[in-house]
């Protein structure tokens, strides 16, 4: 059986965090217009999109929270690999593509997922994607992350530092996403965690999302922008795409679970375009932060830098 009494205050202190992250954004972005968008799952469950767009640095983005359940259907069951009949998953999530291309992308997710078969685990993270690569701003990045790791005895820097460099990686490209972050799922699945401990990371490392992000945007939202820099943009937004479509488990499990797909695909863009092989002419900083991406799945030590 599920523990309904948990769910709510996990689903209480999302929403919690949703409506406080948003402020933060909001003060850094004030030119940004917001559009929320309240939905009801048929299935079971909800959820509330929260988009920004048009900003002087967000061109794009949102900060979802969704509180969903029902049936787990066969794809749902190989998905999970569980033979339980009934889920219930609650989460907040964000993306957030900027105006200026010398600005990174940012993406956070952390979700609780419960089985009717008492089965319960948390999962999520945080990662960057710089459009161009500059080693001391992805080192400043992980230092924030590990602080907040330190803090939680639940958090292995190390492990999810580890296990993000593998996830956010395409192999049919052979380039990281970016420059990683911080990567978790089933925390809790083995009965090795604390549920409440586990719940405490979560909303400590999304409690910090915001001013993570702004940090890293601030020194770069007034950086002059020429054409080769917004045509390179377009192209790393392309990879994104790719990335999200093909890869990412958050997009793959919505879509099985018959969740909102206009909520699911916000991660996507405004805009992004596709080069037949492209090749960034040599010692180009196009080129340096391919090299940075090719590095391969075991990734970039940014702290050691």
């Amino acid at each position: 059986m599920m523990d309904s009494a948990f769910l709510e205050e996990v689903q209480g202190a999302f929403r919690q965090l949703q409506d406080e992250q948003l402020i933060v954004l909001r003060a850094f972005d004030g030119d940004a217009v917001l559009q929320q968008d309240t939905w009801d799952r048929p299935g079971g469950g909800g959820g509330d999109t929260r988009t920004l767009k048009n900003g002087r640095v967000i061109e794009k983005g949102g900060l979802n929270f969704s509180a969903v359940e029902g049936e787990v259907t066969r794809a749902l069951a190989e998905q999970l690999g569980t033979q339980a009949t009934r889920f219930a998953a609650t989460g907040i999530s964000s993306v957030l593509h900027p105006c200026n291309p010398h600005v990174p992308i940012i993406h956070m997710n952390v979700r609780y997922f419960a089985l009717d078969d008492g089965v319960w685990w948390f999962g999520g993270g945080i990662d960057l994607t710089p459009h161009f690569i500059l080693p001391k701003e992805a080192k400043a990045f992980h230092g924030d992350l590990k602080t907040i790791c330190d803090r939680h005895e639940v958090a292995d820097y190390g492990q999810f530092k580890a296990w993000a460099d593998r996830y956010f990686y395409s192999p049919h490209r052979g380039e990281s996403r970016g420059v990683g972050g911080i990567f978790f799922d089933h925390m809790g699945r083995d009965g090795a965690v604390k549920r409440e401990a586990a719940l405490a990371f979560c909303l400590d490392l999304a409690g910090q999302y915001s001013n993570i992000y702004r940090s890293r945007a601030e020194p770069f939202v007034q950086q002059f922008v020429g054409q080769e820099d917004v045509e390179w943009q377009g192209l790393r937004r392309g990879r994104y795409v790719e990335f999200n479509l093909v890869h990412d488990r958050g997009t793959r499990f919505g879509l099985v679970s018959g969740g909102r797909t206009e909520s699911i695909l916000m991660s996507m863009p405004p805009r992004a375009h596709w080069e037949y092989d492209h090749a960034p002419e040599e010692g180009s900083r196009q080129a340096e932060t391919l090299a940075w991406l090719r590095k391969g799945t075991e990734g970039v030590d940014w702290l050691a830098l």
